[in-house]
């Protein structure tokens, strides 16, 4: 059985691409440090030369020329927190930007709520959409669009989309929200055309609390000026961590994507019973949805811990979640399917095997057919 939603699914790295992206980011640390450096986990503080930790600014120089871009910031408060603190830098209370029509992930709606941004809603689906309202639309300051998908439906091509805003706008600003496809897709936003790329350094197995903000050093600068109060630091040790732990992330994530796909497979082919298909999406991190045929979403998410499994997350993909997660499908994605919240789970073998998952859904499904 195919995927019906096969042309919503983004493209992973390969193997043999994650480990080139593991090697440059690697290349570009021995750049940067040199004379056993590396081994000086980091300072505190504001360097008088830098306003913040000189360690993180060290590591923000590294990811920088690692995602081809000109700056980069580290803040607080994960993607969530990239995302206000860009926002907020390019943008007063109530200016408009242009989103897509989709449900907007629950933080960034709070985002936009908190700082009273009015919303030009635009199908990204729909290309000539795009186009009449970057005609039409002249309140505008910034393009927003989030890499990952928002519904099942949802189809865009973010490197299309990219050129399109900026042959036709080329003075409209573009955020991207990069969270769960930042060395994990071939390329970023920012490396797509994009101004500013966000995302989180805890789903990408570094520590809690550390976003990551990559695009025009002009507004990074202003960033990195604006957030003068020692306690808002990222701290140095802090910045080399997130740097120790991003050199494990793209070859793990690869691995993760190919028992992702393994798991699909199997599943459509009738390796367990009691399930209607079986199909990939980036609801968030790249997981497969499973359609049950019976109502009994609920109690499959609740009796999976027993058998091993995690039901909910810490941050999708974060260092802690390392066991097979069999959890609720998405918000946003229930905003549009709310079927789903009785008849779908969501899936993702993180560093199992799909054997690993099967088997625990199995010894799930069995226990609640006997009851």
């Amino acid at each position: 059985m195919g995927n019906k939603y096969e042309q919503s699914v983004l493209k992973n790295m390969t193997l043999e691409e994650s480990k080139g992206l593991q090697f440059r980011l690697m290349d570009e640390i021995t750049k940067e440090f040199k004379n056993n450096e590396f081994f000086h986990l980091g300072d505190v503080g504001l360097h008088p030369d830098y306003h913040r930790p000189l360690m993180t600014a060290r590591v923000e120089h590294v990811l920088a020329k690692t995602f081809e871009t000109e700056a980069c910031a580290l803040v607080r408060g994960s993607g969530t927190g990239a995302i206000r603190v860009i926002l907020s830098t390019l943008l007063e209370a109530g200016d408009q930007c242009i989103v897509h029509t989709a449900p907007m992930y629950t933080t960034t709606k709070e985002t936009f709520r908190l700082m009273g941004l009015k919303q030009n809603q635009v199908n990204f689906n729909d290309h000539s959409a795009i186009v009449q309202a970057l005609q039409e639309d002249k309140k505008s300051k910034v393009f927003y669009v989030q890499h990952s998908r928002q519904q099942p439906s949802d189809v865009y091509d973010l490197k299309e989309i990219l050129l399109l805003v900026k042959e036709k706008r080329p003075d409209l600003l573009i955020v991207v929200d990069d969270n769960y496809c930042a060395m994990k897709t071939k390329k970023i936003g920012t490396q797509y055309g994009a101004d500013f790329s966000t995302f989180s350094g805890f789903k990408l197995l570094g520590p809690v609390g550390i976003g990551v903000i990559l695009g025009k050093k002009e507004m990074i600068e202003q960033i990195h000026q604006r957030n003068y109060s020692g306690g808002g630091q990222v701290q140095g040790f802090e910045a080399h961590e997130l740097l120790r732990s991003l050199a494990f992330a793209p070859v793990m994530i690869a691995i993760q994507n190919e028992q992702v796909e393994e798991l699909c497979f199997r599943l459509n082919n009738g390796e367990v019973q009691g399930i209607s298909e079986a199909y990939i999406t980036n609801a968030q991190s790249k997981n497969v949805i499973v359609e049950l045929i019976e109502p009994i979403a609920t109690r499959v998410i609740e009796l999976a811990s027993k058998y091993g499994a995690a039901t909910f997350p810490v941050g999708a993909e974060s260092r802690f979640e390392l066991i097979p997660m069999i959890y609720r499908v998405s918000g946003s994605f229930l905003e549009s399917r709310p079927e789903l919240k009785e008849h779908g789970i969501r899936i993702n073998p993180m560093k199992s095997s799909a054997t690993t998952a099967i088997r625990i859904l199995q010894k799930t499904l069995a226990e609640i057919s006997r009851g």
